[in-house]
C-alpha cells in the first residue's frame, strides 16, 4: 500500500554520489549548529553534558556533513580554547579545572607538546598541593565508603591519579585492583537482579581501566551466559505470543550489544509477528485492530517484507469495506463521498498528503473513487492533488528517500495514470534502488541487498544493470552461511 510505505522513511539513508548530508540535512541545520557552536565558544562553554558546548555542536555539524572543513576547524579552536584555559586554571591554582581542561585539549588530538607542558606543570601542582598520601588516604576511605567510580573523589579515579604520577606505587597498583574487583563483584550481583545493562557497564569500565584483570574473564562469562539466557527467553515470550515482553528482551541485549545480530533479527520476528496479527484482522474486516498492529509492526521494521505486505492487505482491506457503500442508497452513498472529500480537504490543508495511514488526504480521496469514481468532486480533487503527489515524489527522490518516493509515486501514478512520466519515474527509483543494494551487498548486508533488489525488480523488470546486480546477490546468497 503506496501510503503507508511513507513511515520507512529511514531505510534508504545511502547514497550515489553526493554525500548524505546534502541530502538528509538541509545546509541551514548545518550552519545553525556551526552558530551556536561559535557562540558557545565565545561563551568559553567548550564542553557541555547536555550537548551543547562548543565540542559537542562542532561534532553534530561535522557528523552531518563530513567534508566540510568548517566544523573541523572549530573543533581545533576548541582544542585552543581549552589549552588557554587550562594554562589560566594552572596559574590560578585551579587544578581541577585544568585537568578537566587538558582532558578536552588531549580528547581533541591537540599538539602533544604543548598538551604534556601543561600537563607536567599540572603534575608538579598537584604533588605539592594535595600529596600522594592524601590521595592515598582519600582513595582508600572512597573504598570503604562504596563509592567506587563515577566522580573524581571516587576510589578509582583516585588510584589512577596516583598513578599518573608514581606508576609503580604499589599501594596504589593494590588498591586499583581491589577496586576493579569490587566492581567486578557489583557487577555479578546487578546480573543475579537481571539488570544487565547495569552489569555491562561496569564489566566495560573494568575492560578499559584493566583489561588483563584476573576476575575478568569470569565475569565476562557469566555475562555471555546470561545475555543468551535473556535471547533464549525472549524467544519463548515470542512463541508464546507475548510480544511486548519478547521485544524488551531483544531490545535489552541490543541496546548493551548493538551489533549483535541475533536480537536485531529477533526484533524483526516480533515485526513479523505483528505484521501476521495485521493481516488477520485486516481479512475480517477489522480495521482498527489491523491498524494498531500494523502500527506496531512499523514502529520496529517498517520495511520488513511482512510489514510491507501487511501494509497492502491493510489498504486493499480498507477498499472493500468502502465498496460495501456502494450498495447503499444513492442519497447516502453521496453523503459517503462528501464525508470522505471534506476529510481529504482538511488533511491537505494540514499538510497530511499521505500521512497518517488512512487519514490522509490521498487515502480519503482513494476511498470516494472507490466508492464513487465519476463523481466530478472526486476527479476534481484528485486534479488538484496531482501536483503534490508529484512534487513528495521529487523531493523524496533528491533526498535518497526511496521508500517515501515509492509511496508517493504510488499516489502520483492512481491520480495521473500509468503513462510515460510514470513508468520513467519508476525507472528511475528502479536504478536507485539498484545502487542502494550494491552497496549493501558491498557492506555485507545481505538482506538489505535482497530487499532492494526486490524493491527494484517490482518497479521496473528491465531496468539497467537489474540482472548483473540479481546475479550477485544470487552468488552472495550461495556462498552465505545458512542463519
Amino acid at each position: 500500500m503506496a501510503a503507508a510505505l511513507v513511515v520507512g522513511v529511514l531505510t534508504g539513508l545511502l547514497v550515489l554520489r553526493r554525500p548524505i548530508s546534502e541530502w538528509l540535512w538541509p545546509d541551514t541545520r548545518i550552519q545553525q549548529l556551526r552558530t551556536d557552536a561559535a557562540q558557545a565558544l565565545q561563551a568559553g562553554e567548550l564542553t557541555r553534558a547536555d550537548g551543547l558546548g562548543a565540542r559537542e555542536l562542532y561534532e553534530a555539524a561535522l557528523a552531518l556533513d563530513p567534508d566540510r572543513d568548517g566544523a573541523r576547524d572549530g573543533l581545533v579552536r576548541v582544542g585552543d580554547a581549552a589549552l588557554v584555559q587550562a594554562q589560566v586554571a594552572l596559574e590560578q591554582h585551579r587544578l581541577d579545572d585544568a585537568r578537566k581542561s587538558l582532558h578536552l585539549a588531549r580528547e581533541l588530538t591537540m599538539p602533544r607538546a604543548r598538551v604534556d607542558a601543561l600537563d607536567l606543570r599540572l603534575r608538579e601542582l598537584e604533588r605539592d598541593a594535595t600529596g600522594v598520601d592524601r590521595l592515598l588516604a582519600a582513595a582508600a576511605a572512597a573504598r570503604a565508603a562504596g563509592q567506587l567510580d563515577g566522580g573524581a573523589d571516587s576510589a578509582l579515579p583516585l588510584f589512577e591519579r596516583v598513578l599518573v604520577l608514581q606508576p609503580n606505587n604499589v599501594i596504589a597498583l593494590e588498591g586499583r585492583e581491589d577496586t576493579l574487583a569490587d566492581l567486578l563483584q557489583q557487577a555479578r550481583r546487578a546480573m543475579e537482579d537481571g539488570d544487565l545493562a547495569r552489569a555491562a557497564t561496569l564489566v566495560e569500565r573494568v575492560q578499559v581501566a584493566d583489561p588483563g584483570h584476573m576476575d575478568l574473564p569470569q565475569t565476562l562469562a557469566m555475562l555471555g551466559a546470561r545475555i543468551e539466557q535473556r535471547l533464549r527467553k525472549a524467544d519463548d515470550d515470542l512463541r508464546r505470543g507475548r510480544l511486548a515482553r519478547a521485544l524488551d528482551g531483544y531490545r535489552q541485549v541490543g541496546g548493551i550489544y548493538p551489533d549483535n545480530a541475533e536480537a536485531a533479527r529477533g526484533q524483526v520476528r516480533v515485526a513479523n509477528a505483528h505484521a501476521a496479527l495485521s493481516r488477520r484482522h485486516a481479512a475480517d474486516l477489522r480495521i482498527r485492530q489491523a491498524q494498531s498492529e500494523l502500527l506496531e509492526a512499523q514502529a520496529i521494521a517498517p520495511d520488513a517484507p511482512a510489514v510491507l505486505a501487511a501494509r497492502r492487505h491493510l489498504a486493499e482491506a480498507r477498499l472493500s469495506q468502502e465498496r460495501l457503500h456502494r450498495d447503499l442508497p444513492s442519497a447516502q452513498r453521496k453523503q459517503r463521498v462528501r464525508e470522505l472529500l471534506q476529510a481529504a480537504s482538511s488533511a491537505e490543508a494540514r499538510g497530511d498528503f499521505l500521512l497518517p495511514p488512512g487519514d490522509s488526504a490521498y487515502d480519503k480521496l482513494r476511498t470516494a473513487r472507490a466508492i464513487a469514481p465519476n463523481d466530478p468532486e472526486v476527479i476534481a480533487m484528485a486534479a488538484r492533488l496531482r501536483p503534490a503527489a508529484h512534487d513528495c515524489f521529487e523531493r523524496a527522490l533528491r533526498g535518497n528517500r526511496l521508500t517515501t518516493a515509492g509511496g508517493c509515486l504510488d499516489a502520483y501514478a492512481l491520480l495521473e495514470g500509468e503513462d510515460a512520466i510514470i513508468r520513467n519515474a519508476r525507472r528511475q527509483l528502479a536504478l536507485r534502488w539498484i545502487a542502494v543494494g550494491d552497496e549493501r551487498l558491498g557492506a555485507g548486508e545481505l538482506q538489505s541487498a535482497r530487499h532492494a533488489l526486490d524493491t527494484a525488480r517490482a518497479l521496473d523488470p528491465a531496468a539497467d544493470g537489474l540482472q548483473a546486480f540479481a546475479d550477485r546477490v544470487r552468488a552472495a546468497s550461495l556462498s552465505a552461511p545458512a542463519d
